[in-house]
């Protein structure tokens, strides 16, 4: 287990971060320029990317304010082992099938009841690999002085 451990410590988080960065911003410059299909061709490249997916997996596991809250499966938190292997799982997912949402049920304050679902780690960090390949392109699309619900405004120029 120490192994893993080190395995997953001793990644290059700066270096993944930066690849990932120029696959997205290849994508919004080709997005920019109208090419659709070099856009499609860039987020599968994403999807396979190996930075990409070990980001996903960090961000839902360890980043995330939510990272202790379970899944349908119980799982809480996952250990460098798991972390790997949910990598991996990613790597060779080509027809992504999600689990069950669990249900939580939560209280308002004008007496009703409010139902949260929440996926397990796994579709988390599929959801969060996919947002990775769409969020450059979707970036372009929108107005220049609109600032609402987009993340790292300036972040691909």
């Amino acid at each position: 287990m120490n192994n893993h451990s080190e395995t997953w410590s001793n990644q290059n988080w700066k270096k993944f971060q930066k690849n990932l960065f120029r696959l997205q911003k290849r994508i919004y410059k080709a997005m920019q320029n109208g090419d659709t299909r070099k856009v499609k061709s860039l987020q599968r490249l994403v999807l396979k990317s190996h930075a990409a997916r070990m980001l996903a997996v960090r961000q839902v596991s360890q980043l995330n304010s939510g990272k202790k809250t379970c899944g349908v499966d119980g799982q809480k938190s996952l250990n460098f082992k798991q972390r790997l292997n949910l990598a991996q799982k990613l790597k060779e997912a080509n027809h992504w099938e999600h689990e069950e949402l669990r249900e939580v049920e939560i209280p308002k304050k004008n007496g009703k009841i409010r139902t949260l679902k929440i996926p397990t780690i796994a579709d988390r960090a599929w959801q969060c690999l996919i947002k990775y390949a769409l969020e450059p392109a979707h970036e372009v699309t929108f107005h220049a002085r609109s600032y609402g619900f987009r993340p790292g405004r300036e972040r691909y120029t």
